[in-house]
C-alpha cells in the first residue's frame, strides 16, 4: 500500500489520517497536494466545524522517507525543491484554514511530521509520545517551518538543542513547556482530540475564524496595529448574527445555536 492522506467525517469534524503502512506513516508529496485540496474544500463547507490531523495505527508520522530523499540526490535539485514547496503549501493551508485544527499525536512525530503538528492550532499528545527533529543526525536541516515554529514557541537554547542535536522530547514535557495543549494517556490522543473538536464545533464559526486570524497576525503586528485589527473584528463580530445569538443566549441562560 502507498502513502496516502485519508479523509473521513465524525459529525462536524473532518478527520485527516496520515497513512503509510509499514513506514510509520512517512510522508510523500502525493499527500501534500491532497491535503491542500481537502482543506480548501473544508473551508467552503459550513458543516465542517473542526479538523483533526492524526496518524494511522497509533503512530503520528515518521517524517520524510529517507530512501526517497536518497533517490532525489540523483535527480535535479529542483525535484526536492518542488517537493518542499508542496509541503510548505500544506503547512500554510493548516495555518490559514478558518476552522480550528487539532493534531492528535500518539507514538511519535518526527521531522516534517513534527512540523505538521506544530502548524496546527492545538496539539493533543500521548504523555510519552516522542517529538523529534532528527535532521542534523542525518546531515540535513529542518523543513516545513520547523525552525520558525520552535524558535517562537520555546526558549532559544531548547529550540536549538531540539533542531541541532535531534534530542527527543515527550508529549508530557512539551505540555509542561506550553507547546502541547493536553497530554493524555498513551493511545487516547485521537479520542481526546475528537471530544475537544466537538466542544469547538459548538462555538461561533465567525468568532473562531477571527480569533485564529488575530493570533496569527499578533505574531508579526506591533501593538497599535494589532489593537486596530481587534477593533475591526470586535465591531464586525458584534454586528454579525452570531454576536446577536451569543449575547441573547447568555442573557436567556441557554446554549447558543450558531448556524
Amino acid at each position: 500500500m502507498s502513502a496516502e492522506l485519508k479523509a473521513s467525517r465524525r459529525d462536524a469534524t473532518l478527520v485527516l489520517t496520515l497513512s503509510n503502512p509499514g513506514a510509520r506513516n512517512a510522508l510523500h508529496p502525493d499527500m501534500y497536494a491532497a491535503a491542500v485540496e481537502t482543506l480548501t474544500t473544508a473551508e467552503r463547507d459550513d458543516s465542517v466545524r473542526a479538523v483533526i490531523l492524526t496518524g494511522a495505527d497509533n503512530f503520528f508520522c515518521a517524517g520524510g522517507n529517507l530512501n526517497r530523499l536518497l533517490e532525489n540526490r540523483a535527480k535535479d535539485k529542483s525535484v526536492q525543491a518542488d517537493s518542499l514547496e508542496l509541503l510548505a503549501g500544506w503547512i500554510n493551508a493548516l495555518r490559514d484554514c478558518p476552522k480550528p485544527v487539532i493534531a492528535a499525536v500518539d507514538g511519535a512525530a518526527a521531522g516534517a511530521g513534527f512540523a505538521l503538528a506544530l502548524a496546527c492550532d492545538f496539539i493533543v499528545a500521548g504523555a510519552s509520545a516522542k517529538f523529534v527533529m532528527s535532521y542534523a543526525r542525518v546531515g540535513l536541516t529542518p523543513d516545513g517551518g520547523a525552525s520558525w515554529f520552535l524558535a517562537r514557541s520555546l526558549p532559544r537554547q531548547l529550540a536549538t538543542e531540539l533542531l541541532m542535536q535531534g534530542t527527543p522530547i515527550t508529549g508530557e514535557r512539551l505540555h509542561g513547556l506550553g507547546l502541547v495543549n493536553r497530554a493524555v494517556p498513551d493511545g487516547t490522543a485521537f479520542e481526546a482530540a475528537l471530544a475537544w473538536a466537538e466542544e469547538l464545533a459548538a462555538l461561533s464559526p465567525n468568532a473562531v475564524e477571527r480569533v485564529k486570524n488575530l493570533v496569527r497576525e499578533a505574531q508579526v503586528n506591533p501593538l497599535e496595529q494589532q489593537m486596530a485589527l481587534e477593533k475591526h473584528n470586535f465591531v464586525e463580530s458584534l454586528h454579525h448574527a452570531h454576536g446577536r445569538e451569543g449575547i441573547t443566549a447568555f442573557l436567556e441562560k441557554r446554549p447558543p445555536q450558531y448556524k
